[in-house]
């Protein structure tokens, strides 16, 4: 576990040192049905560089509740913008989940984020998205309840 903590946290000291596009701050509802119910707070970092496609990018993330969970990882996101300040933004990562003191328990380790975004645009630097979001092992273990969240993100460009 420590292992992969060191090695998270030295791939996000190195984004920062990267010429990237993205950093984006959420914040919003953990367990959005409500049984274990927690604010949810988000960092996520989208680099600058098209893989594949255009518009696909990669991107690192962080996520913390008022309970004590945490995920941290990263995957695949791409870009769409529908209309000239629009953006859609459906992603896909993979990463390290701890429950904390959650009474919540998504059965295994590796939780899979899937998640889809609608921003817009405020000026060039600057947009404000509204992201739903599922945390799943994808059935990596029989524990595989799942948890839905809604975050609203502020994005700044480089």
């Amino acid at each position: 576990m420590k292992r992969i903590t060191i090695i998270l946290a030295l791939a996000l000291t190195s984004t920062f040192n990267a010429q990237a596009d993205t950093l984006g701050f959420a914040v919003g509802q953990y367990d959005i049905d409500g049984s274990h119910s927690a604010t949810d707070f988000r960092v996520d970092y989208e680099y600058d560089t098209s893989i594949w496609l255009n518009d696909l990018k990669p991107w690192l993330g962080t996520q913390a509740t008022t309970d004590g969970t945490i995920w941290l990882g990263g995957g695949l996101l791409y870009d769409w913008s529908f209309a000239e300040t629009w953006h859609l933004k459906p992603g896909l990562g993979v990463g390290y989940y701890s429950r904390g003191s959650s009474d919540l328990d998504l059965g295994y380790p590796v939780e899979f984020r899937t998640q889809l975004e609608v921003a817009k645009d405020i000026n060039p630097n600057n947009s404000l998205g509204l992201a739903a979001s599922h945390l799943s092992n994808a059935n990596l273990d029989s524990v595989n309840p799942g948890v839905e969240v809604v975050t609203l993100y502020w994005h700044y460009r480089f």
